[in-house]
């Protein structure tokens, strides 16, 4: 069974950028998404705007924060992710998010420039592989302590 989405649309707000007690970067970012169809009838042009929750994390995250910005249009592929947590006054609560996995910018109505970041040997650490599993095992743990970070 796949989990896996893609949406296009533009930033809602400014991307910031936080931290978790182990030093992991965190971004949150909203995305609204319209979509517009011309009724049968009428034909008048109707539509509507869907918004969704993004989280970042780590270098997707850092990368984020420092090129993005409020009303870029963009695309996301990631994976769905519902999480749970309680409230100060006990109430449960849960969201339904999009843990991104890649982030780009549409090139439909812009141009961009595209800079490479240098990585230090330090920083190419394990293959694409072994990455995507540290991060599946982490995400349990990184859910949670984000909902601490970001004042969930």
């Amino acid at each position: 069974m796949s989990n896996s989405t893609t949406v296009t649309g533009n930033l809602t707000r400014e991307p910031e950028i936080r931290y978790t007690r182990e030093g992991h970067a965190c971004v949150q970012l909203g995305v609204a998404v319209d979509r517009r169809w011309q009724h049968p009838e009428t034909k008048e042009w109707e539509g509507e705007t869907s918004f969704f929750d993004v989280v970042c994390w780590r270098d997707l995250a850092e990368n984020a924060a420092v090129t993005l910005a409020k009303g870029m249009r963009i695309m996301v592929t990631g994976r769905l992710e519902q999480r749970t947590w309680e409230t100060d006054q006990g109430d449960r609560r849960s969201k339904v998010e999009i843990v991104a996995e890649e982030i780009g910018p549409s090139l439909r109505f812009a141009t961009a420039t595209v800079a490479r970041n240098e990585r230090t040997p330090s920083q190419a650490g394990p293959t694409a592989a072994d990455a995507t599993a540290d991060a599946d095992a982490d995400a349990t743990a990184d859910a949670g302590k984000a909902a601490e970070a970001v004042g969930a």
